[in-house]
């Protein structure tokens, strides 16, 4: 079940909160993981199965790790195997049996390939179980943790306003929300202001701009120009940011309906001047995922420049694979990786000293050159892409406003000025204290949000919506 879909807006959704305020306090994380797996069964059984089994056996090990003093380690070794092995088994697996199956063809013609299986995806299992090494990291390293009930992890897992795209929520950052939270009309309101944006980012910005991306980027390179190709680029860089962006505040502003406050999954990272920047920005809870689990036990940067290089390169090596079981998604990350190292050597104090402009020209110019290798899947047409953003190619006369209407370009235009947060980081500065917390600029606010929810609407009666990128991670 999408949260842009009818179904969750005026059935699932309103009902799930009459219950919820309904029913005594201590049946509410029980209603909430009811409707959580029935949220997560909407897109077929099959897959709350394998949710619930993944749950079940995470828990078999978070008790063995906090009963045992002897092989805690152990038994957190085998708990992160068993993830691992779940999720190469579902996403991973038809990959490296097709390369095999391309290295063996290539030495030699007697190669006899090995079936694909061909298995089908569950939705949100980089999501959930990358939650479920959270919740095996975070017991092992607080050996005189209360006891884990079973309901409490499960709810951890299959929460569904986080379920399917994210943000990841690590085990420390909401246990104690989810043993004991309070509710408040203001918390339920303002989670209303978030959701309701958050949709207006995905259905309006996000598929309005998808529509341009997709139109130029789906087409043969040879019959596209120089400066429609940047306008793909650019198109597909503003779907992206409000497409993920706009699924979390949607996530963050469910869980506020319910008493929960979930992390922020992203900070304007268009704005930012450099690689380092950009990542504390985007996908917030990957990278800081990533830095706590993976990069800060291979050393860090404790063990020397070269080591922390090989450590960035090992982490945005698996940043890019985790996104998808392509090279291009491999190529992606470390892409990203690279740049990192070179601020690291010596780049990043050349952009501080450099007007602000330069530097974020440079950074916008990377991020969207990585997104070709994001969108593209094979390398020689990403490759071919990049090289007609640079003038490459045969020569083409295609023009831009072959791509735009007045409908679409107003909204291009009003997404890169929200992208850059100019309104909603500088809007209230405008204000006169007195006038922010006036009633009646509260009520032109609600009926602001009223507005958007119905121009979504529409948007989505009329079939234009799309589901969201990063469900299918």
């Amino acid at each position: 079940m999408l949260f842009s879909s009818l179904t969750f807006l005026f059935y699932f959704l309103p009902s799930l909160v009459l219950l919820y305020y309904i029913l005594p306090r201590n049946f509410r994380n029980h209603l909430l993981l009811l409707a959580s797996l029935l949220f997560f069964a909407y897109g077929g059984v099959s897959y709350s199965v394998i949710l619930v089994l993944s749950i079940l056996f995470n828990y078999f090990f978070v008790r063995q790790i906090q009963k045992s003093e002897t092989r805690k380690k152990n038994w957190l070794f085998g708990g992160l195997v068993f993830n691992l092995g779940l999720i190469f088994a579902f996403k991973y697996l038809d990959f490296f049996i097709s390369n095999i199956n391309g290295v063996g063809a290539f030495f030699s013609n007697d190669f006899e390939s090995i079936g694909l299986l061909k298995i089908v995806l569950p939705l949100g299992i980089s999501f959930f179980t990358f939650q479920q090494m959270s919740l095996l990291w975070d017991v092992y390293r607080e050996p005189n943790g209360s006891r884990i009930r079973l309901l409490e992890s499960a709810l951890y897992i299959s929460l569904f306003p986080q379920l399917i795209a994210g943000p990841i929520v690590r085990y420390k950052d909401i246990i104690s929300q989810i043993k004991e939270r309070t509710e408040s009309f203001e918390l339920f309101r303002s989670g209303i202001i978030r959701f309701v944006l958050g949709l207006f980012k995905k259905i309006v910005f996000s598929n309005s701009c998808v529509v341009i991306a997709d139109s130029i980027m789906d087409s043969s390179i040879d019959a596209i120009s120089t400066p429609v190709a940047w306008l793909g680029i650019v198109a597909y860089s503003l779907h992206i940011y409000f497409d993920f962006s706009g699924y979390s505040d949607m996530a963050i502003g469910l869980g506020r309906m319910f008493g929960f406050k979930i992390l922020e999954n992203f900070n304007f990272p268009y704005i930012a001047t450099s690689i380092k920047d950009f990542w504390r920005r985007w996908h917030i809870s990957l990278s800081t995922w990533f830095r706590d689990y993976v990069y800060i036990p291979l050393g860090g940067n404790r063990r020397g420049p070269y080591r922390m290089y090989l450590n960035l390169l090992v982490v945005f090596l698996l940043t890019g694979f985790w996104h998808g079981a392509t090279w291009s998604f491999v190529v992606w990350g470390v892409f990203h990786g690279l740049f990192l190292i070179l601020e690291k050597l010596g780049l990043e104090s050349l952009l501080i000293r450099v007007p602000k402009l330069l530097s974020w020209s440079y950074a916008m110019l990377v991020v969207m050159l990585g997104w070709v290798f994001f969108r593209i899947e094979e390398l020689p047409d990403a490759l071919s892409y990049i090289s007609k953003l640079f003038g490459g190619g045969q020569y083409s006369e295609a023009r831009i406003v072959a791509y735009l209407n007045y409908e679409s370009l107003t909204i291009l235009l009003l997404a890169l000025i929200f992208a850059t947060g100019v309104i909603t980081r500088r809007g209230k500065n405008l204000l006169p204290s007195k006038l922010k917390t006036s009633s009646a600029l509260n009520l032109a606010f609600d009926a602001i949000i009223i507005g958007l929810f119905i121009f979504a609407v529409m948007y989505i009666n009329s079939g234009s919506y799309n589901p969201f990128i990063y469900s299918r991670f």
